[in-house]
Parts: C-alpha cells; sequence; structure tokens
C-alpha cells in the first residue's frame, strides 16, 4: 500500500472520524536526509486533526491514537510524522 496524502487521510478518516483533518506531504522539503527515498512514496507528513475521540485525552494519548492508526504505514516507511492536533471546541446544548 503506498504511503500517500490519500491513503493517511483515508486512514485516519475511518479510525478517528475526524471533524477536520488536513494531511500534507513535506517528504520534498527532505530530501537528502536521513528518511528520505526515491521510491515515489512519501515520508515525510505533517497532520492536522480534530475529533471528538480526543476529549478528555492527554496530549500524548492523542498523538497515541494517531499513530496507532497510521502504524502500517509507519512500518512501510513513514519515517517522520508532525501531529497537531487541533482543539474541538465544546458545544453549548442549551
Amino acid at each position: 500500500m503506498a504511503i500517500t496524502t490519500a491513503a493517511l487521510s483515508h486512514r485516519l478518516t475511518q479510525q478517528l472520524a475526524p471533524s477536520f483533518l488536513e494531511v500534507i506531504d513535506e517528504s520534498a522539503a527532505h530530501a537528502g536526509h536521513v528518511g528520505a527515498n526515491d521510491s515515489g512514496q512519501g515520508t515525510h507528513f505533517r497532520v492536522r486533526i480534530e475529533s471528538a475521540l480526543f476529549q478528555g485525552k492527554s496530549r500524548v494519548s492523542r498523538h497515541r491514537l494517531v499513530y496507532d492508526a497510521l502504524q502500517e504505514y509507519i512500518d512501510q516507511g513513514l519515517h517522520a510524522l508532525a501531529i497537531e492536533v487541533l482543539e474541538t471546541p465544546s458545544r453549548d446544548i442549551s
């Protein structure tokens, strides 16, 4: 399975049902660095994500959910993953 923004987005959508998701392939900016390759697959990604599943969880727990969802891609060579968890605004149900 290719490591692409579309593949990562699909997996995160399936696993975490985000209300906001942005996956950015930053691999080109890391050419020549450790972990970069010429395979045509991404190696360095940034994920900006907001999900109700993150509510009440610590920063480490939120990041762990993202890493767990993408473990298959990490095993295939995803070298660097920058995670930005966005706060889900609390909903006033009055």
